[in-house]
């Protein structure tokens, strides 16, 4: 048998190996077959506060306008096609990139060796260094090395992040865009921020609270980026580069845009050679830490925010149950607003809303707050159809026995409502934990946000996925096994 199995296994071995090493062939040039197919070079980027890169125009907001959506149309006319505009989050461009979600990420996207790693970049488009920003009527930080002990946002998955990441002294609060960078910096949530060059200067600029400061740190380019099965892609995107570099036009499209600068000289040497080393893939125990760190928060976050949730949902179920009209009234609407609108849209109130009527809260707390509150709604709603289970029959006995109604719910009523009341409430306890992975919006690192820093770092997203779903499992198991064992508890008790 073993002698009819082993040849079997090495020709399909063999078929297998062929069919994958034509596969690979024929995506080596599918990327630009499918562009001149189509005659349509689709290119990601992020239009929600892509300014100056790409934007809505404010006359047409369906109409995207920037120095990068500029030079794609410089790209495309070289190249015969037309350019296509695909939205993603930045933070998720090499991602999409790899999945096929377009042919090229073009949007500011840093040349980085992590990067290299798994794709290829053209030649530079643009030269850039990080700019410090800060609060007009904040003296104290003035440099680069004032921000030790200090509050920095930047852009997640950036160059800035780990130039600040690298100094070890620094409390760095990432960010998907720029916009909520510069808010919580005005607001004073952040000491400073340290943007890209022409991110600082575009924002910055525009907000009359906020100064640039210092000399600008690091250096870096940005590039399309290309997956490393489009060779031909990229031999023609690095022609069409180029091409506008020698014109003159990509210097006209810089000028227009007040960004060109002596850097971009080196452009035109770029244009006759450009190399990059690639260094090996990243080890994954170094982030073992910001997992662990992560699920520590997610657990701190899913006991507070579930401590107030039972709180505020006994306090709910009570009043629709047993107060007077208005409370009843109150109780009901509260339930049913809070049930009937997304938990990511009252986190984002409750952060970034909240201070525009002089209210404002820290991250934490405002996690904490907005999952407790939302929970809250629907406990309550547990607990009523937990109460409402009890036959009158057992109200109508204590009340015999002269009890008054408060203690007849809580001696009669309240203890036998917990058996059909405790496993929804268990489960909810589970989906709390992994609700909290919404709370990465507003700057909260817990264990999803901690996957996605190392994975956007590492690009090794299925090995750090599985370890950060075991690491959620291993958190809401127990609480399964507790809620049973509390069941059959409860079950010998009332039996």
């Amino acid at each position: 048998m073993r002698l009819r199995i082993f040849p079997l296994f090495k020709i399909v071995s063999f078929l297998l190996f062929f069919v994958l090493s034509l596969s690979v062939s024929a995506q080596a040039d599918e990327a630009w077959n499918r562009v001149m197919r189509t005659k349509e070079l689709r290119w990601g980027g992020d239009a929600a506060g892509g300014a100056p890169y790409v934007f809505p125009n404010s006359r047409k907001p369906s109409e995207m306008v920037g120095f990068e959506v500029e030079i794609l149309e410089a790209l495309s006319r070289q190249l015969n096609v037309r350019p296509v505009f695909v939205n993603v989050p930045w933070d998720q461009l090499v991602p999409a990139l790899m999945r096929g979600d377009f042919d090229m990420a073009f949007n500011g996207l840093e040349v980085t060796k992590d990067r290299l790693a798994v794709i290829d970049f053209s030649i530079p488009y643009y030269f850039f260094s990080e700019q410090l920003t800060v609060r007009n009527d904040d003296n104290a930080i003035r440099e680069f090395s004032d921000l030790p002990g200090r509050r920095v946002g930047t852009l997640s998955a950036s160059l800035a992040k780990n130039i600040l990441e690298q100094d070890g002294r620094i409390e760095v609060i990432s960010y998907p865009s720029p916009v909520e960078v510069y808010r919580d910096l005005d607001i004073g949530r952040l000491d400073a921020a340290l943007m890209d060059i022409p991110i600082a200067a575009y924002y910055a600029t525009l907000n009359p609270k906020l100064k640039n400061v210092g000399k600008s740190v690091g250096d870096g380019i940005y590039a399309g980026g290309i997956r490393k099965d489009a060779p031909l892609l990229k031999a023609k995107i690095n022609q069409a580069l180029i091409a506008i570099i020698r014109s003159g036009e990509l210097e006209r499209i810089y000028r227009k845009w007040y960004m060109w600068n002596k850097d971009q000289g080196k452009l035109s040497q770029a244009a006759t050679r450009y190399s990059q080393n690639v260094e090996g893939k990243k080890s994954l125990w170094k982030f073992t830490g910001l997992l662990l760190k992560g699920a520590g928060m997610t657990v701190i976050l899913s006991l507070l925010a579930m401590m107030l949730a039972v709180v505020a949902g006994s306090m709910l179920c009570v009043g629709k149950l047993y107060g007077n009209v208005w409370v009843r009234f109150f109780c009901h609407a509260y339930i049913e607003i809070i049930r009937g609108t997304p938990l990511l849209i009252q986190l984002y109130l409750l952060y970034y809303g909240l201070p525009n009527l002089g209210i404002q809260l820290s991250a934490f707390v405002a996690a904490v707050l907005g999952l407790g509150l939302n929970y809250a709604a629907y406990e309550a709603e547990i607990y009523r159809a937990g109460l409402l289970s009890i036959a009158k029959g057992q109200d109508e006995a204590s009340r015999s026995l002269g009890m008054t109604g408060w203690q007849s719910l809580k001696y009669v009523i309240a203890p036998q409502a917990i058996r059909t009341i405790l496993p929804p409430s268990t489960n909810d306890f589970i989906a709390l934990f992994k609700d909290t992975s919404l709370v990465s919006i507003i700057t909260v690192t817990e264990l999803t946000r901690a996957y996605s820093q190392a994975a956007t770092t590492t690009y090794r997203f299925l090995e750090l996925g599985l370890a950060t779903a075991l690491l959620y499992f291993l958190m809401s198991f127990p609480l399964s096994l507790w809620s049973r064992s509390m069941e059959k508890k409860r079950h010998a008790a009332f039996h």
